[in-house]
């Protein structure tokens, strides 16, 4: 069975709606994701009360409460507010919660970087140099925000190691995002012209827009034979790769998007230019990366 999430998390980016408060955290009743139901009314002010007061594990700099309405990929923040749930209906007091969720498995943060895995790459979108001595895979979701702001950080980073990083694509549509999969046969449907990149470009910027008509008219703009392009995407013969991508993520331990691996390595840092120059010169110079992230 997959281990395809549905977040229940939906951006303001995705459905183009009004974007909340940045503070919203601080004073909504419900916390997306977190099911409150059940609780008394006083049970459920405890619960809010603490998960506003403790910090994520995750690393983010932000409280449980908040990194939990502006996160939809953290796994930590969900972990932790099911401890706090549990501790409050249990009669626990907040300290003996808070305790609890410090000695959670998910209070503890993960490496920088994961020890390495076999990932099946054959066949997959490729750019930079064959001899390059980091591979770079990356899974993720067109219809994506959080895949959409890492894109750019990734270009800064291929512009930075020209000889040294090629980047892998795997596909990794969430079924929260009604036009991921779709996009994800598009970008597909594109290579077939020798144009996957093009394609990676115009629908990671155009993410919050991509409809059936969006992803036509985006073949036109980069010079495909939309002809061409309209019938092998109607074909379904893209859908047996997607499905293998999400397989290979899945077994990978992907849970969300975007997800990165440096050599085979998981990793669970920033992306950004800044927070991978030290893991990257570590890996040309062949050293064990053992640190936990800080960021």
């Amino acid at each position: 069975m997959r281990l395809r999430i549905a977040f229940l998390f939906i951006t303001a980016l995705t459905l183009g709606a009004q974007t909340p408060s940045p503070d919203a955290w601080k004073t909504s009743e419900t916390l997306n994701g977190v099911d409150l139901a059940g609780l008394t009314p006083v049970q459920k002010k405890a619960v809010l009360k603490i998960l506003r007061e403790e910090d994520c594990s995750c690393q983010c700099g932000m409280k449980t409460a908040e990194c939990v309405m502006k996160d939809s990929n953290c796994s930590y923040s969900r972990a932790l507010a099911k401890i706090a749930i549990q501790g409050v209906k249990d009669g626990k007091s907040l300290i003996e919660i808070s305790k609890l969720m410090d000695a959670s498995p998910k209070a503890h943060r993960p490496k920088l970087l994961e020890a390495p895995i076999a990932i099946a790459v054959d066949g997959a979108p490729v750019k930079g140099p064959a001899d390059a001595r980091i591979t770079l895979i990356e899974f993720s979701d067109f219809e994506c925000p959080f895949c959409s702001s890492a894109e750019k950080q990734v270009d800064i980073v291929m512009a930075a190691y020209p000889k040294d990083v090629k980047l892998i694509y795997k596909q990794f549509p969430l079924s929260m995002h009604p036009h991921a999969e779709m996009a994800a046969e598009a970008s597909l449907a594109a290579r077939e012209q020798g144009k996957f990149w093009e394609m990676y470009d115009v629908l990671f910027k155009n993410f919050r827009t991509l409809s059936r008509n969006s992803i036509l008219a985006m073949a036109k703009e980069i010079g495909l034979d939309v002809d061409k392009f309209k019938a092998d995407l109607d074909s379904g013969k893209f859908k047996a790769v997607v499905d293998k991508d999400l397989a290979d993520g899945e077994a990978a331990g992907v849970y969300g998007t975007p997800a990165f691996y440096i050599n085979g390595k998981q990793y669970n840092g920033e992306v950004t230019l800044a927070a991978l120059k030290p893991i990257l010169a570590a890996e040309l110079k062949g050293d064990k990366v053992e640190k936990v992230a800080a960021q």
